[in-house]
């Protein structure tokens, strides 16, 4: 009788054993998949955007202040805390001479403007983008999300997350320094 409920046991629990083996390929499937879809973006012109500026309601922040050397475009939150923890990357980044721009996500003016002067501002300019629409033109839907464009104006890189030193050390900075050099 004892191996009969062991049959029986195992008769039961083989089937959801099988279901958490499908379900873990078809999972990890799905996540190889989103992870090497290359970005769109990358390799073609930046998308035209008129924004005003986050810091001067009257002046205009477009596409063409890109324009003439190598930038990083980072579009951030005062409500993001991964974006609030990545800002003292972005000014040292600042600080090696990099151009920092920045859209505003899905804000308010006063609580960017707030949240910026809790510490050094690593932007040169930054647009209020307070629906998301240049954003999401540019393929950022969430925040924070950095983007490395050359003196032509054509998006070279993309990172969705926060920057680290790993990423910076391997991919930006080295590709930074090429587009840098190729000015």
């Amino acid at each position: 009788m004892t191996e009969e409920r062991r049959r029986r046991g195992w008769l039961v629990f083989a089937p959801v054993l099988a279901l958490v083996a499908v379900v873990g390929v078809l999972a990890g499937a799905l996540v190889w998949n989103i992870m090497n879809v290359p970005e769109p973006l990358v390799g073609r012109e930046a998308p035209a955007f008129d924004l005003p500026q986050l810091h001067d309601a009257d002046a205009r922040f477009t596409e063409q202040d890109l324009i003439g050397r190598p930038v990083l475009v980072n579009v951030w939150a005062s409500w993001c805390a991964t974006c609030v923890a990545e800002r003292g990357t972005l000014v040292e980044l600042q600080r090696m001479g990099i151009p920092v721009y920045g859209f505003n996500f899905r804000d308010t003016r006063e609580e960017a403007l707030e949240s910026l002067g809790t510490g050094p501002d690593p932007f040169t300019i930054v647009g209020f983008d307070p629906r998301g629409l240049t954003s999401a033109e540019w393929g950022a839907h969430v925040t924070p999300v950095t983007f490395l464009v050359d003196r032509h104006g054509t998006v070279r890189f993309k990172h969705v997350g926060q920057l680290h030193a790993d990423l910076l050390n391997r991919q930006l900075l080295p590709l930074y320094r090429q587009l840098e050099a190729e000015t």
